[in-house]
């Protein structure tokens, strides 16, 4: 199969959703408001609530949620063939994923940017909300954790990539002084910004930065001074305002991200490759996975994705300008989610061989078994871009850099976002235990000090994930991969439980946000129970001890919350039905309604 017809038809389908499905939502299903006050202006306070530029909010939101999720998914999911996993990339980006992110922004910022647990509260129940942040907390745990491995794991599989990774950071923040202080467009600043991280690409390759001699000196291995180094920067980064590097860094990774796919396509075209890959696997290897309910939770990021809908509420609708620039920041990052997704299924099937002619071999030497698929697979992405780029003249060293300082730059991004989001969460669920617990007592104090407290809460989440990121196998066939991917899609359909009661509500037709919740609710609950039986059978020790306690609070909590959700959706549907007007928090004027809003604890 051609790889330029798969990709061209991905683009068109992907195009037409936009033009006709995200208008359709825009009208009929959120009924955008152009003269609505978002909160970004009611709250403005200059650290989380900055009105801005719909390009920029654009570039932060893409960035934050295309991180190495999308590119890691695919790459493992074509062990089953790259049929099913391009038609889960293209529906789900088109039907689910757009209305997903599209919904939670317009639903946050119609309840003065709260996060998508506190929605889930005021739109559900109270129970709900509790419920939900558990679930977002083991989430964003998840998360960071892997993203801190896939950033680990690549730095010291490419050394000469390191510097152009570090060059990014001070230039993104003298890009945000630019922009901030001096009321400059980012488009100038960030592409010349871009130019000078790529001119280090030489440099990086003249002098590749290694931790070795510390872990030597210190008798530990090299991906643990890495983490290390990763999470302690995350911890700094995560307290800054977000015009002061998050925006900023954005803004360049969108001009990166520009680049990339247009010599990823560029390469496929000048090379005319086809897919090495079977469309459907016939011949899998003996203890292989089935590809139901699998395949829809390996590939989460780039079909649909619950931690798109924590970004969204987090930070996104706190920087909305403008209520309709919903549609072009939510339902287009969707889509370029997809098309990175769509790149990654390339990269793995075609561009992977380029790369790897010298070597002999062919496809299924490289996903062997699950095992195999399991094992590296942004590393996989990187040498399919690099061959990819060696199509269009790139020298396979640079290319090789080039792909790994694309997905370094995502992952790190998300990484930031996440670990602000994971405070975010930790300060909320501190609220509500705190107004629970015995007034003056041990419990209450403990509570208020870390509900107001950021830097302790910034601590716990950054250590939680950086413990969860040193138990071994983090990307074994079956371990963590598949229960954050499970976990991640679970808060995508508890996120469009929150969005379809709230169109119930509002009399409009939530057909649109209904289909996709009940398949994510339906393979996720069935992935559940096929990994705890997974787990619970399996002679390793951490499967049995860790990963099948935890899968199990997972799935009872998802059935609790799927509880909560069918009870409200009944309810919404019989008081339309009788006619009853619902209470609309739409109403309420920002300035009446700041007490929920404005203060440190509620902040999410």
């Amino acid at each position: 199969m051609s790889a330029v017809a798969v990709l061209l038809g991905a683009l068109a389908l992907f195009a037409l959703g936009y033009r006709f499905y995200s208008n359709y939502l825009a009208k009929k299903v959120y009924a955008l408001d152009p003269a609505f006050l978002t909160p970004a202006h009611a709250y403005k306070d200059g650290v989380d609530f900055v009105p801005t530029n719909k390009h920029i909010v654009f570039a932060h939101h893409f960035i934050s949620v295309a991180g190495a999720a999308p590119i890691v998914g695919p790459a493992i999911a074509v062990f089953w063939g790259w049929g099913p996993a391009l038609v889960w990339v293209v529906l789900g980006t088109i039907f689910a994923s757009g209305a997903h992110d599209f919904g939670a922004i317009v639903v946050s910022v119609r309840h003065r940017a709260k996060s998508i647990g506190a929605l889930a509260g005021d739109v559900i129940s109270g129970r709900a909300r509790i419920l939900f942040l558990l679930i977002i907390f083991f989430l964003v745990t998840m998360v960071n954790a892997v993203f801190a491995v896939i950033i680990a794991g690549l730095f010291v599989a490419n050394p000469q990539a390191v510097l152009p990774v570090l060059v990014t950071i001070p230039l993104a923040i003298g890009v945000g002084q630019v922009v901030y202080r001096r009321r400059t467009a980012a488009l100038v600043p960030s592409v010349i910004s871009l130019i000078v991280v790529y001119a280090c690409i030489p440099l990086g390759q003249m002098m590749p930065i290694t931790v070795d001699p510390i872990a030597g000196a210190l008798g530990v291995d090299v991906s643990l001074v890495w983490l290390v180094l990763i999470f302690t920067y995350t911890f700094f980064t995560s307290r800054l305002p977000v015009w002061m590097l998050l925006q900023p860094r954005d803004y360049i990774n969108q001009q990166q991200m520009v680049l990339a796919l247009v010599v990823i396509v560029a390469g496929i075209v000048v090379g005319m490759n086809t897919i090495e890959a079977p469309v459907l696997r016939g011949d899998l290897p003996e203890g292989s996975p089935a590809i139901f309910p699998l395949l829809f939770i390996t590939i989460a990021c780039g079909a649909v994705s619950g931690f798109h809908s924590l970004v969204a509420s987090g930070t996104t609708s706190k920087q909305l300008d403008k209520e309709t620039d919903a549609r072009y920041v939510g339902y287009l990052s969707s889509l370029g989610e997809g098309t990175l997704a769509v790149c990654s299924i390339l990269a793995c099937t075609a561009g992977i061989m380029i790369y790897s002619a010298n070597q002999g071999g062919n496809w299924s030497d490289i996903y062997v078994d699950w095992a195999a698929a399991g094992t590296n697979p942004a590393g996989r992405f990187v040498q399919g871009v690099a061959g990819f780029a060696s199509n269009v003249g790139v020298p396979e060293g640079i290319g090789l850099v080039f792909a790994t300082l694309v997905v370094v730059s995502f992952a790190a991004t998300s990484l930031d976002t996440a670990v602000r989001l994971q405070r975010y969460t930790i300060q909320e669920i501190s609220v509500i235990v705190r107004d629970r617990a015995t007034e003056g007592g041990a419990l209450e104090k403990t509570f208020s000090f870390l509900a107001r407290n950021i830097t302790v809460a910034t601590l716990i989440a950054v250590l939680v994930p950086f413990g969860l990121a040193l138990i071994p196998g983090n990307f074994a066939a079956g371990t963590l991969w598949q229960l954050f991917g499970t976990t991640n899609q679970l808060t995508a359909g508890l996120a469009l439980a929150v969005i379809a009661v709230w169109v119930t509500k509002r009399g409009r037709n939530p057909i649109a946000v209904l289909v996709p919740l009940a398949f994510l609710v339906v393979m996720t609950s069935w992935a559940l129970v096929v990994q705890l039986l997974g787990f619970l059978a399996s002679e390793d020790s951490l499967q049995r001890y860790l990963l099948a306690p935890l899968d199990a609070i997972i799935f009872g909590l998802a059935v609790w919350m799927t509880i909560e959700a069918a009870i409200a959706l009944r309810k919404a549907f019989a008081a339309r039905r009788e006619g009853t007007a619902p209470v609309d928090e739409d109403a309420a004027e920002p300035e009446t309604a700041a007490e929920g809003a404005a203060g440190p604890d509620d902040r999410a």
